[in-house]
């Protein structure tokens, strides 16, 4: 049977929910449990596929095509567990499925309403699935006193006495202030918000507290005294050097045996940290140095590349070096010489993007690495950029461009209007919904023997996820073949290029 651990937030939002539920995942595995990481977000988006970066950081794509929360970003690149659409949901996912069966008369002429018919439906998505795992961690979205994420709470709440006796225990992540003035950290705003949390009937059972220096005794004792937690419960969350560093602070201050014991799980197994603390020795003492120049359009908010710079630091352990981000926003080069920004650099990426804004300084962020033979890798969009940049510099086709920027004479990016999805054929109109209407999810490419990647892969199948509504046009493939172009991975239909070098 499973059992469920609630992760909730007070005092302000960006504490680290995801990453603290991420690293807690992580340590329940190590000690041998299977767990699963689900995300509820209280906003009124289906899902965040239509929210710019700006307000939400990036899109994280599933396998299974769900756009979901970043966070869920942090629970695969954690556990190795891939996450799924059942993973990630929000109230207005809820409330779009409850009008539906409202519509169809599911509900036999009853009035609907928050509670139960809105609760229910949260309280199902949380149960669904869950009979091969150990535990289950759910993350409630924002901060609690949040309007929209009541009934999220009252859900939780219900759980709380409709799961078996010991079935469930609340984790409450706080912030505890440093005020230069008094010389003293406050725990004043965590009282607040276990106030606010116990109103509505959830009282914590263990409290994560952030905080930018040690926390003494007497005030984890305060904290233990008026938020009616143990005080061995009281764990701090201090500051890392590496987001790779906290499965491992976390475990020193006891988080893991602290949850296990709020189970009365005893005697607990032994954790295998081994890993971690290898990840962590490589983080720290790394043999050399690379720079990665990362030219970009939404470059003054790194939420928005959460992955990438992931994968970057993943490749960084992997080969024993420290990566440098060199962030440049793409509009620059439309002024100034890309010699300036990028001469001195080891590699070059343009990453995924929507929209005209940047995309020429883009396109000579392309050329400069082609001329000077820096190591580039163009990702979704950056790959589109590349291709247009080959088609006007190599193949003379000077009007070369993306009907994503308008009519042109030269598509040699279009928009998709059918592909395959195993043996189903997708179709999409020009000016149908936004939301959920992209090539999403992990697709199959066949790769061409010999080539650069099917080298790095060391097979010629591959699959990897996608999220664009553009498409290299497959008509000027000779044509650029000609010039130079390789086609190196392919659908398996022939139809659309996935890969150029």
């Amino acid at each position: 049977m499973a059992r469920y651990i609630f992760i909730t937030g007070g005092v302000v939002s960006s504490l680290g929910k995801g990453l603290a539920s991420a690293a807690l995942g992580a340590l329940l595995q190590a000690r041998g449990y299977k767990v699963r990481l689900r995300k509820l977000d209280p906003y009124l988006n289906v899902d965040p596929g239509t929210m710019s970066p700006y307000q939400h950081g990036e899109c994280f794509v599933t396998d299974d095509g769900a756009e979901t929360d970043l966070d869920l970003g942090h629970y695969e690149r954690f556990t190795g567990r891939p996450a799924n659409q059942q993973d990630n949901i929000t109230t207005g996912r809820i409330y779009q499925n409850i009008i539906t069966k409202e519509r169809r008369g599911d509900y036999l002429g009853a009035t609907v309403q928050v509670i139960p018919h809105v609760t229910n439906a949260i309280k199902e998505f949380i149960l669904d699935g869950n009979d091969d795992y150990d535990f289950v961690l759910c993350e409630i979205g924002g901060t609690v006193g949040d309007i929209e994420g009541l009934p999220f709470f009252e859900s939780i709440r219900q759980l709380g006495n409709e799961l078996p006796r010991g079935g469930c225990i609340y984790v409450h992540l706080t912030l505890m202030p440093w005020i230069p003035t008094a010389g003293e950290l406050k725990t004043k705003p965590t009282q607040h918000s276990v106030k606010e949390l116990r109103s509505i009937g959830i009282q914590p059972d263990i409290l994560l507290v952030r905080a930018d220096r040690e926390i003494p005794r007497e005030e984890r004792r305060k904290l233990s005294l008026f938020c009616n937690v143990r005080e061995n419960a009281v764990i701090q969350g201090l500051d890392a050097a590496s987001i790779y560093d906290v499965p491992i602070i976390y475990h020193r201050e006891g988080l893991d045996q602290e949850v296990l014991n709020a189970f009365g799980i005893d005697p607990a197994p032994k954790p295998r940290m081994e890993v971690w603390e290898e990840i962590s020795r490589k983080i720290h003492n790394p043999e050399g140095e690379v720079v990665i120049a990362i030219v970009g359009k939404y470059t003054v908010l790194k939420d928005a590349y959460k992955s990438l710079i992931e994968s970057l630091q993943h490749g960084g352990i992997a080969n024993n070096v420290k990566v440098k981000l060199r962030w440049i926003e793409s509009e620059i080069f439309n002024e100034e010489d890309p010699q300036a920004h990028l001469g001195q650099v080891d590699g070059v990426i343009v990453p995924g993007g929507f929209g005209e804004r940047g995309s020429e300084g883009k396109i000579k962020a392309v050329t400069f690495a082609r001329e000077h033979k820096i190591p580039y890798l163009g990702i979704c969009f950056g790959m589109q950029m590349a291709v247009i940049e080959a088609a006007r510099n190599l193949a003379g086709i000077k009007n070369a461009g993306s009907t994503e920027f308008g009519e042109t004479s030269e598509p040699v990016v279009g928009l998709m209007t059918e592909w395959l999805k195993g043996n189903a054929l997708e179709k999409r109109q020009k000016e149908g919904d936004m939301g959920g209407t992209m090539r999403l999810g992990a697709y199959d490419a066949k790769l061409k023997e010999g080539t650069k990647i099917a080298g790095i892969y060391g097979v010629t199948k591959i699959s990897e996820r996608h999220r664009h509504r553009y498409e290299v046009n497959i008509d000027y493939r000779e044509r650029l073949e000609d010039a130079g172009l390789i086609f190196s991975g392919l659908s398996p239909d022939g139809v659309l290029p996935e890969t150029i070098e």
